[in-house]
């Protein structure tokens, strides 16, 4: 499992260190021509906001207060509108996660098929203290999500953009080599 090109394993934060915001958009960047390539697509500015989102977590690992207002001012939409998004759906980051993001389904045919163990596997084998605290190195952090759509193959798991069924937690310590970090 990759964690992916286009996220740069420096871009997210383990710690909420307070640091000076840097524009995602800046005039004549990559990421800028993408956005505006993007735009002439839709029949509205704000119709991009859920990539423009998504675009600015794979380049900083979450979407801040400061990337939401960012986000609005290319949109021509208001940091509370864009906030209104990012709070609604969960694939957004509203704070700093490991490299390595674990959701783990941990709904009723999961948790009878042993989803609680899995959770704790997770955790033991992460470093991470508790669910959604990022472990102290900023590798992994760990939450349990209402369901990832595979009841037929608890229990399900993803790791960044990559789902895995079938999870037992004698699995979990081959599932975090496979990282490669």
């Amino acid at each position: 499992m990759s964690h992916g090109p286009s996220a740069p394993a420096h871009a997210h934060g383990h710690g909420g260190e307070a640091a000076p915001y840097v524009p995602v958009f800046t005039e004549g960047s990559a990421r800028r021509r993408e956005l505006d390539d993007l735009i002439s697509r839709y029949p509205s500015r704000r119709a991009a906001l859920l990539p423009a989102l998504w675009m600015v977590q794979q380049d900083r690992g979450w979407i801040s207060e400061d990337a939401m207002r960012e986000v609005g001012e290319q949109l021509d939409c208001t940091a509370a509108y864009v906030k209104g998004v990012v709070t609604f759906y969960t694939m957004y980051h509203q704070h700093p996660v490991g490299r390595h993001f674990i959701q783990v389904c941990t709904t009723s045919p999961c948790l009878c098929a042993g989803a609680d163990d899995v959770v704790k596997a997770f955790l033991e084998h992460t470093g991470c203290k508790e669910l959604g605290l990022t472990s102290p190195d900023g590798k992994y952090t760990v939450i349990e999500v209402e369901c990832l759509g595979a009841c037929g193959f608890a229990t399900p798991v993803q790791i960044n953009e990559d789902y895995v069924e079938c999870v037992t937690p004698e699995k979990v310590p081959g599932l975090l080599a496979a990282l490669g970090d």
